[in-house]
This record gives C-alpha cells, structure tokens and sequence, in this order.
C-alpha cells in the first residue's frame, strides 16, 4: 500500500470500500471476519501446498506458521512475519551452535538450551510489541529444532544442521505464503486509521492548554482525570504505529519520525501540567496578564483550529500548521518576559509547539507529504523502564525449562522433547505480558484442549474419507473458515487463532497422510503437559502486580532524579526524557492519577536540572545551585526550596549585570519550575525508595 490517499480519507473512514453500503447490516458486520477467515484459510493451504511440491519433511511447520502470522490486521501480519523470520534464523543458528559446542555432552547441550531460552525470556521482557515476539521465536525456534535432533532422553545429533535448515525452510514457506495471501488481498489502512487518532490526540491536549489560558484556573482533579484519559490514549497508539510501519517501506524508513511524534504527545501533556500548576501560583491580575501576553504570542489560527473537531483541519493540512507552529515558537522565544514565571510559561509552551511540529511532520508523512519535514530524529538506544521484570521472567524460563528436562531424561519419555518443546513455547511467549501472563497461558491451555477435540474429528472422521489436496483443503476449511471469521472480535481473537495453530499442528497434514491416535493422543499430552509446566511456573515465580509496576517505576525515576541532582550522572535532556517516555509507556493502567502525576512531573523536573547547571556555571553561581540541588538529592524537599529561593534572588542581582541577562530568566524560569514541583509533590520527591 501507499499513504498517498491517505489525506484523501475523513477521520471516521475505516477503509470500506464504497459498495459495502448497499449489503444487508448483517452481512456487512460479518464481512470483515469472513475475508479473514479466507484469507487465514487459503494461507495455510498455499503453506501447505508449496510444501508439499517442496517434499519438506514435517509440511505441518509451514501450515502452523501461516496461521501465526496471520492477523486481521494486514500491517500486523507483515511486521509479525519479518520479526518471525529474523528470530528463526537466530534460533536456528544458536542450535547449530550449541551441538557444535556440546557435541557429546548432555548435560552441556541441555543446560544451554536453557541458558538460551532464558536469554531469550529476558529480551522478550525488554524488547517491544513485534520485536518482543521475534526474541521469543528465538527462543522457541532452538526448542523446536532440539525437540527433533535430541534422542529418547537427551543429547545433540550430527544431523542438527541439515535439520535446522528444513525446519527454517519450512517456517519461512509458512510466513511468506501468508504474506503473499494477505498482501494480494488487502491493501492495510493502518495510516488512514492512525492519522486521524494522532491528531485528534494533539488537538485535545492543545484545547486543554488554551482552556488552561482562558479559563485561569481548572479544578486540579479533573485535569487530572482528563490528562489520564489522554495517556491512555497515547499508550493506545503503540501498536498502530507498529502496524502502519508494517504496512508501508516508506514508513518504515521515517519509523524515528513517527516515534517522535509519540513522545511528542507526552511532552505536550506534561507542558500542560507545567503550565497549569504556575498558573495556579499567581496572584490574580499578574495570572490574568501573563496570560494574556502568551495567548497574543501564538498564531490565532492554531489555537482556533484545535478546538472541537478541527482534527481533521490538521490531518489535512499539517504542513501549513507546521508552519504557524514555528511561528508560534519565535514569538514565544523573543517575548519580552519581566518574571520568572513568564518565562517558565513562554519556554514551556515553546516546548509544547516543538513537540505539536513532530506531530505534524508525523500526520505529513502519513499523508504522503515529504516536502518540509524535520529529518527523522535519531532514537537514542533501547530505554529498558525497569530490569527487574526481564530478570524474573528470565528466570522463570530458565527454571521450567530445566525442570521439563529433568523430567524427560528420568522418565525417559519418548514425548519429553515435545512436552520440553511447548513448556518453553508457553512460558517464553507469555512471560513479557506481565500480571496478565498466567490467564493468557490458561487461554492457552483452554484453546489447546479445544482444538483437540476439533484436531481428532477431522484427523478421524472427516480426513479418511476425502482424497488429495482439495479434501485436505476442505477439512482444514471446515475448522479454519470459522475460526478465523470469529478471530476478528477483540475478545475471542487470541483464543481462535490459537485454536487455528494448534489444530494444524495435532492434523499434522503431510502427504500421505497417516491416522495414528496413539501418536495424536501422545502429542496432545506433550503439549497439554508443557503449558500445564508453565503455568506452575507463573504460580511458583509470578510476575510483579500492576501496584508494584507502579511503585518501582516511581522510586527509579525518583533514584536517577536524585543521581542527576547530586551530580553522579549527566545525562542529555533527551536521554532522560526518553527515560522516562518508556516508563510511562508501560506504567500499568491501575497506577493512580497521582502516581502518573508524580511521574510526569518528575520528567519536567529532572530536564530542568539538567539545563539549570550549564546556565548556573555560566553566572557563577554553580556553588549556590549545587548547594540547592544536593537538598534535592537527599529528599529535603524544604531545604531545596529554601535553597532554591536563594538562588533566585542571586540570578536577580547576577542577571541585572549580564549583557545577556535572558540566561539569568530562563534559570529563574527553571528555578522556578522545580520549586513549585517540589512544593507540590513533597510527599513524592521527598520520600523513600519504595522499591
């Protein structure tokens, strides 16, 4: 697809085609789950089909690996299947490397394997969305070629390359035929629905901000509410992105561009709290007129366009608004300011226009608009919020892994390696979901148990009595069609494409087939008994609940803020900022309103410290500064006030005698800033680590 059309399309288009309108209202619900169920069916049978003509040696991998990378969303099964062949390939490697390590040696192969799969838990934790799934398929994908080459109780085989190579080969037949299905079928419209969101997101946080100016003085818990409201749905636009990004090559090389435009939305939220809580600290008439100097500074016709409904104004138009919003910048930048706390409104609201450009050079690309963009911004690394989650489940790999294996060489069971093979499946892939981990892995255990009970009637029943390809291709409709037309409800969609997965892989198409129950009842229990495994895991080692998410994401940011205020660390202003963009990506959503308050707060505060000492050393008065941002490091938040307030009153008599005396108000901007955050956030900068 391209973004062409993409300006072309009203914020309420959802991409039906125009003939849609005249079937019945039933029909016309059903469609878009019937196309998917086709589409997921005749994947697996192109999977299959090549396989077939291939002669691959379990023709059930490529089927199994069409339905998993099929997803209702056209943007979602691309990204999923090019993680999913980068994660076969790095399996399939570590295999061949761990055999060659451990040619004779059992115990070192098998603790390996579980040293690798631990490796991979961990990255899965710290990894994101469709990268996070390419770890795991790392993971799993050395499980899955161990499970073939391992003997009846362990230990490598010489034939573990040419072996890696087939179950690649097969694996990567399943993905591309199902990219070739989805792709010739459906042309995505991940950007037309992620563009509208975008701006309708920015527009509200922009309107909250005027209404800040206007109305001098909202009731503090209601924006509260109103800004939590907006974070959800900021978090809400994470896998979008990474469809869209999916969908389309160009997007995909400008993915720095759309992640600004992600940070930028926060940045614009905590501008809002910034410029809210000074706002509240005036006395009326300065608050009435600082105001008012501000308001006058920006370009009429932004402000006016982010009222109610001028969404779609900026989805449609986002370079002229670009344009008005540099504007909007240099009149902030050369406003004449007397008071520190004009000054801290006029540089945080510039902030807040630089931060709405990244949108609109986001909303331009969308467009298909590359004229006057900002060059992507270069993303600094991977920010991991906290390393302690990764560890666990880390360690719960590592442990469930090992206890199947255990299991497997004392009983000598000729289904352990399977039984090895789907306990890691279960406890890798489930792990980096958090406090939510142990029901999906019952999910799991539910849709598996299902899918037998429809695996064994097709295998037994309907299977002997069709003939080649096409009755093949007909019974695995019967189950595919409607798994995949009911997949595309947001509830039962992880259950039925589990179900499809599974069904293929208890089938066990190969050609010519074979009706062996004793073989299917023995898989099955494999299967059944290595999510049973690590579902136990999830009950011996659970993950971190969402209040102690909460509490460790707020003593960490408070940790590196006092680090930063006692001059350990000097971090760039971008490189905290993002720091804390990816803690509040995955603060979980029954954090209270104080505590994502506490945490955006704390994001203005640590970049405010960070500039303050340059501009502090440059009028002498590093020792003053140090003095009060030490109180700040050790929790004193009274004493960092105090020190805080003296320091302004030095910038005064420093700054009257600067040739540049606009370094000496933007400190006191900054000053200002972090002693009304420590006054009103005491409770939080000046408490301890709760970790």
């Amino acid at each position: 697809m391209t973004s062409g059309d993409f300006s072309r399309q009203s914020a309420g288009n959802t991409g039906r085609r125009p003939d849609a309108a005249l079937l019945p209202g039933w029909l016309r619900a059903a469609l878009p789950g019937l196309l998917f169920g086709l589409r997921l069916w005749a994947a697996v049978c192109l999977a299959l089909y090549v396989a077939f003509w291939l002669q691959l040696d379990i023709p059930q991998w490529a089927g199994s690996s069409a339905a998993i990378v099929c997803q209702p969303r056209l943007g979602a099964t691309l990204r999923k299947s090019s993680f999913r062949i980068i994660g076969t390939v790095v399996g399939a490697v570590m295999i061949v490397v761990l055999t060659a390590l451990f040619p004779q040696h059992r115990v070192g192969f098998l603790l390996g394997l579980a040293l690798w799969g631990a490796a991979c838990g961990f990255a899965a934790t710290i990894l994101h969305n469709f990268a996070s799934y390419g770890a795991a398929l790392a993971g799993y994908t050395a499980f899955i070629i161990a499970s073939d080459v391992l003997g009846a109780t362990g230990g490598a085989s010489d034939e573990v390359f040419m072996l890696a190579v087939n179950r690649v080969s097969e694996i990567c037949v399943g993905i591309v035929c199902a990219g070739i299905v989805l792709a010739g079928t459906d042309l995505g419209n991940a950007a037309r629905r992620l563009g509208p969101q975008l701006a309708a997101i920015a527009a509200e946080i922009s309107m909250q901000l005027a209404l800040t100016f206007a109305q001098l003085g909202q009731d503090r818990a209601a924006r509260r509410l109103i800004g939590r409201g907006l974070f959800a749905r900021i978090i809400a636009l994470d896998p979008v992105v990474d469809e869209a990004i999916g969908e389309s090559s160009g997007l995909r090389y400008r993915a720095g561009a759309l992640q600004a435009a992600m940070d930028g939305l926060f940045a614009m939220l905590s501008g809002w709290r910034t410029i809210a809580d000074c706002l509240e600290q005036l006395p009326d008439e300065q608050r009435r007129r600082e105001a008012k100097l501000i308001l006058d500074s920006i370009p009429r016709q932004l402000h006016e366009t982010a009222s109610e409904g001028g969404a779609g104004a900026w989805v449609n138009d986002p370079l002229s608004l670009h344009r008005l919003s540099r504007a909007g910048v240099r009149s902030l930048t050369a406003l004449p300011v007397r008071s520190a706390s004009l000054q801290l409104m006029a540089t945080t609201l510039a902030e807040v226009m630089l931060a709405l450009q990244r949108v609109f050079d986001a909303l331009a690309l969308l467009g298909g608009h590359s004229q006057g963009l900002l060059p992507a911004p270069h993303i600094a690394g991977i920010h991991v919020p906290d390393l302690l989650p990764a560890w666990i489940n880390a360690v719960r790999v590592f442990i469930t892994v090992a206890a199947l294996q255990v299991f497997w060489v004392v009983t000598a069971w000729p289904s352990g390696g399977l039984a090895m093979l789907f306990g890691a499946i279960a406890v890798i892939l489930m792990s980096p979901r958090g406090d939510r981990a142990a029901s999906a892995t019952r999910t799991l255990l539910l849709g598996i148990c299902i899918s037998a009970v429809v695996a064994g009637i097709v295998a037994f029943t309907v299977l002997p009595v069709m003939h080649g390809f096409v009755g093949l291709s007909l019974a695995l409709g019967l189950v595919l069609l409607p798994l995949g037309t009911l997949a595309t409800h947001p509830r039962l969609g992880p259950m039925l494409l589990t179900m499809s997965v599974y069904s293929i892989v208890l089938v066990a198409p190969a050609n010519p087939m074979t009706y062996d129950p004793q073989q299917f009842y023995n898989n099955l229990l494999a299967m059944v008994a290595g999510v049973i495994a690590a579902i136990l895991a999830f009950a011996l080692i659970p993950p971190l609940s969402p209040e102690q998410t909460a509490r460790r994401l707020l003593s960490l940011t408070l940790r590196d803020l006092r680090r930063i205020a006692a001059g350990e660390r000097s971090p760039t202003t971008e490189h905290w900022e993002g720091r804390i963009y990816a803690r509040l990506r995955v603060l979980p959503g029954a954090a209270t309103p104080m505590q994502l308050s506490h945490l955006v707060t704390a994001l203005g505060v640590g970049s405010e410290i960070i500039r303050l000492r340059p501009w502090a050393r440059r009028l002498g008065l590093e020792p003053d500064a140090n003095a009060a941002l030490h109180a700040v490091a050790v929790g004193d938040c009274a004493g960092a006030i105090r020190g805080l307030a003296a320091l302004d009153r030095e910038l005064v008599n420093r700054a009257a005698g600067e040739p540049d005396s606009s370094i000496g108000i933007r400190a006191r901007g900054g000053v200002r800033h972090i002693s009304d955050a420590l006054a009103r956030h005491a409770d939080f900068f000046g408490g301890a680590d709760t970790r």
